[in-house]
Order: C-alpha cells, then structure tokens, then sequence
C-alpha cells in the first residue's frame, strides 16, 4: 500500500540532491559535477573488477554524460579563452579514454581520468576560496566583526 523502505529512502535523497542543486551556486554545480563523474567513476571501477560488464558501461556512460553534457558544456569559450580551449581538448580527451577502457576493459584508464577529474575539482575548489581580482583593494575588516 505505501511502497517498499527503500523507495521511500530513493525519493527522499532525491529531493535533497534537488534541492542542492536549486539552490547552488555557479561554482558548486560545477564541484557536483565533478564529484558526480568521480562517483560514476568509482562505480565503473568497482564493477569492472567485479566482472559486472552491464554496471561497469552504465556508469562510464554516465561519467562521459557529465564530462561531455556538463562539464564541457559549461564552458564559455569567449570568455576562457585558452583556458576555456584547453579544459575542452581535456574533457574531450578524458571521454576518449573512457570508451577505451570500457571497449578494454582497462582499469588503469579509469584511474588516469579519476585523477584527472580529482585535480581539476581540487583545483576548481581552490578558485573559491580565492578572491576575485577587481581592481580594488580587499575591504578592511570592522572591528565590530572582529
């Protein structure tokens, strides 16, 4: 009558993981893509080792999914310039290396995008803690916030 626990538990995380994503911003959609083609990843890794072919092609297709449809799509090629150009011969890189590893069954490949991936986050992470530069000096804290 009211469905199975799991259900329940499935739904319920997926309106949490919405809702993070309504109210996200710029910056942290492009961490949870990351984390999201990282977790694919992980999953992909774990099932090739397993032998579980039909698990293993669905999560490397779902981390070429966000690598191309996401991370790729997200950048802005005027604006980057020759950053924008370089994390796009990246990206497209990356998910040639993912059909590969899954046409091979090669382990190592998911590890050399898995890092990949992991640098670019960490570095993608690094940038938000760093002010902008605008020209202007950095505002001088109260002591009232002190």
């Amino acid at each position: 009558m009211f469905g199975s626990r799991q259900t329940g538990v499935h739904a319920y995380a997926k309106v949490g993981m919405e809702t993070g994503v309504v109210a996200a911003s710029p910056h942290k959609l492009i961490v949870m893509l990351f984390d999201g083609a990282l977790v694919a990843l992980g999953t992909a890794l774990h099932s090739m080792r397993d032998g579980n072919i039909g698990e293993k092609g669905k999560s490397i297709s779902k981390a070429i999914m966000i690598i191309d449809s996401g991370l790729r799509a997200a950048l802005d090629k005027k604006a980057g310039g020759e950053i924008a150009e370089g994390l796009d011969a990246l990206y497209e890189y990356m998910s040639a290396r993912l059909l590969t590893a899954n046409l091979n069954n090669d382990p190592s490949i998911l590890e050399e995008v898995q890092r990949l991936l992991t640098e670019l986050r960490d570095a993608w992470n690094a940038i938000a803690d760093t002010p902008a530069v605008t020209g202007q000096p950095a505002p001088t804290p109260s002591l009232a916030s002190a």
